[in-house]
């Protein structure tokens, strides 16, 4: 067997294949430290008005209202791991990668626009894309269409309390803005994170 010429150059590392830069995240950060401290005022302004009988009825409502929640953000974090497994990363970069242009933006608002649940189904999903190949453009595009088109919401609320006429044009009046909100964070998305330059470029 023939060993690889040393003139040969290695093969280039495709920049879209490498993960996206971003920070690691922790378990107890600024945010959490700065909630845990409004909680703490909080409980001390409630149980000096209250006493301790106000502060436990807080707490027992509190609880009951995160066992509800409880298993819907477990079963959207599982949809948004599961997707993320299944989904096939080369066709989702295809589709919504960096290079999928408009056409990426367009698929990006129709997905976000037919997309079903609520958060916990919504942000796992945007994630989950995030992870497979999707770029923050479309990502953007989806959710902001999820939010102001998403048809779960028009059907069940807002057709029978606002009226038909009002709910068409409002989503006529929305259909631009997730492409355009996806194309503007696309814009920042490429300065803020430029594509590292290759090896060729700076010999």
């Amino acid at each position: 067997m023939s060993e690889p010429s040393p003139k040969d150059p290695a093969p280039a590392v495709d920049a879209e294949s490498e993960p996206r830069p971003g920070r690691t995240r922790k378990p107890i950060g600024w945010s959490t430290i700065i909630i845990a401290a409004l909680v703490a005022v909080s409980a001390a302004l409630v149980w000096r008005r209250d006493g301790t009988s106000g502060v436990l009825e807080i707490l027992t409502h509190d609880l009951s209202l995160f066992g509800g929640i409880l298993p819907r953000v477990l079963a959207g974090c599982l949809l948004g791991a599961f997707i993320s497994e299944i989904l096939p990363h080369e066709k989702v970069s295809r589709s919504l990668g960096p290079k999928s242009g408009l056409m990426g933006l367009l698929i990006g608002t129709a997905f976000g626009a037919i997309l079903p649940g609520g958060p916990f189904t919504a942000y796992p999903v945007a994630s989950a894309l995030l992870a497979v190949g999707a770029d923050f453009g479309a990502t953007i595009a989806m959710v902001v269409s999820w939010t102001l088109i998403g048809y779960g919401r028009a059907v069940a609320w807002e057709i029978p309390i606002m009226g038909t006429d009002f709910t068409l044009w409002r989503i006529v009046i929305s259909l631009p803005l997730p492409v355009l909100a996806g194309a503007l964070g696309r814009f920042v998305y490429v300065r803020l994170y430029p594509k590292p330059a290759a090896k060729d470029d700076e010999t």
